[in-house]
């Protein structure tokens, strides 16, 4: 299956389980690998064939600021969600990542893949 890759997006949201870490936005790394058949694109050379990565960037990091969670796991899966629900893409993997919050770490954080329908080997 082909991939559309977004690595590294910052994305500023509240998120965590208690005070301090939730009294104010805090920057997350956010990882996302979209998965889509992109041989049309790859021959038609037009934007319409594949999913804009710009656009993509963008409504993850609205969704982020507009939202407060007290888990990445939530953030994540609700990402997830709407990434399946706006974009035509068969599959998403979403790796969501606290920079420098657990000392001794350059960061935590989880991953999350889902497909539309069964996954195809």
């Amino acid at each position: 299956m082909d991939k559309i890759i977004i690595t590294d997006l910052v994305a500023t949201g509240v998120i965590g389980v208690e005070h301090p870490e939730r009294d104010s936005a805090q920057g997350l790394r956010i990882n996302l690998t979209l998965y889509k058949d992109l041989s049309i694109a790859g021959k038609s050379d037009q934007l319409a064939h594949t999913v804009s990565y710009s656009t993509v960037a963008k409504s993850v990091r609205q969704l982020v600021a507009n939202t407060s969670y007290h888990l990445v796991e939530a953030l994540a899966d609700q990402i997830v969600e709407m990434l399946l629900e706006t974009y035509p893409v068969d599959g998403v993997l979403v790796r969501v990542e606290k920079p420098r919050f657990v000392m001794g770490t350059e960061s935590v954080g989880i991953e999350i893949e889902r497909w539309r329908e069964a996954k195809k080997d």
